[in-house]
């Protein structure tokens, strides 16, 4: 062994630590959903099922009660709609503050800027509903969905606007000879630049809106038929069956560990270069 691998072997150690105490609780949910109820109430310190069974997942998919596949699909396009507008709004706003010309652009950047260190919390959950049921939508998830096309995000449009400057604005330019005007030059040179940080913005708006939990649970408290599958596995915990529940709890809980996962494993490459890169200059 080295004289560096020495030096570092502490550092070593203690990232294997961190490891291994991020990835239990990960690690005990995936295995303890391959056990019996009867198993994880009388055994729950235990790791490894005595005995692995699939019942768990088939339970969970063809129960009425806990319809996995329909609340499964309620996160899925919930989710995929708010990833879609985030990036949308976040890439066209981004590109506009970085390369707009325009009365009252800073000042506007600024307001947008403040928002970030201003947090009313749960006072505005009642404005909202207030405002989406007077067109209708107060009781549904699409009524969510349209909330967050109204939504600043500030933080995705801070990382766009930076990487955008880190182009080179000759880019525009040839465009704007060869007759493009600024949406098109945006939409057919800047936006296919864009692929890193908006795989950044992606993931961080997957994670976001696939583990929401309080908004899309009030949004659908009177239509239990929209939960998304956080939500339905919360209230199957705070639910009469909970004792006799955890199997299709953790079965759940692994079902929408793997969309997150997997779009991780997809995405890291450009998730960490979107974020370097989004970060060299504002």
């Amino acid at each position: 062994m080295t004289k560096k691998s020495l030096k570092n072997l502490p550092y070593y150690i203690f990232l294997t630590a961190v490891l291994f105490i991020t990835i239990l609780p990960i690690l005990y949910t995936v295995l303890a959903s391959f056990k019996s109820n009867s198993e994880i109430l009388t055994s729950p310190e235990s790791l490894f099922p005595k005995k692995f069974t699939l019942d768990n997942y088939i339970t969970a998919l063809n129960s009425e009660s806990f319809n996995v596949p329909r609340m499964l699909w309620n996160s899925i396009y919930y989710t995929v709609c708010c990833v879609t507008i985030n990036m949308l709004t976040s890439s066209t706003a981004g590109y506009v503050f970085a390369r707009g010309n325009f009365p009252g652009q800073k000042a506007l950047f600024a307001v947008f800027s403040s928002l970030m260190f201003i947090s009313l919390g749960s006072i505005t959950i009642y404005p909202q509903f207030e405002v989406l049921d007077t067109v209708g939508l107060s009781g549904n998830l699409w009524g969510l969905i349209v909330m967050k096309i109204f939504g600043i995000g500030i933080v995705n449009i801070y990382l766009v606007r930076s990487y955008v400057r880190t182009l080179p604005a000759a880019l525009e330019e040839s465009a704007y000879i060869d007759g493009c005007s600024f949406i098109r030059a945006f939409f057919s040179i800047i936006l296919p630049l864009l692929k890193p940080i908006m795989a950044t913005i992606g993931i961080l708006s997957f994670q976001a809106s696939w583990n929401d939990y309080l908004m899309p649970t009030l949004f659908t408290l009177t239509r239990p038929e929209q939960r998304t599958l956080i939500v339905g596995v919360a209230a199957l915990k705070s639910s009469s069956e909970a004792a006799s529940s955890w199997n299709l709890m953790l079965a759940g809980s692994t079902i929408a560990l793997i969309p997150v996962l997997f779009a991780y494993g997809v995405a890291n490459k450009h998730f960490v270069k979107g974020l370097a890169s989004g970060a060299v200059k504002g």
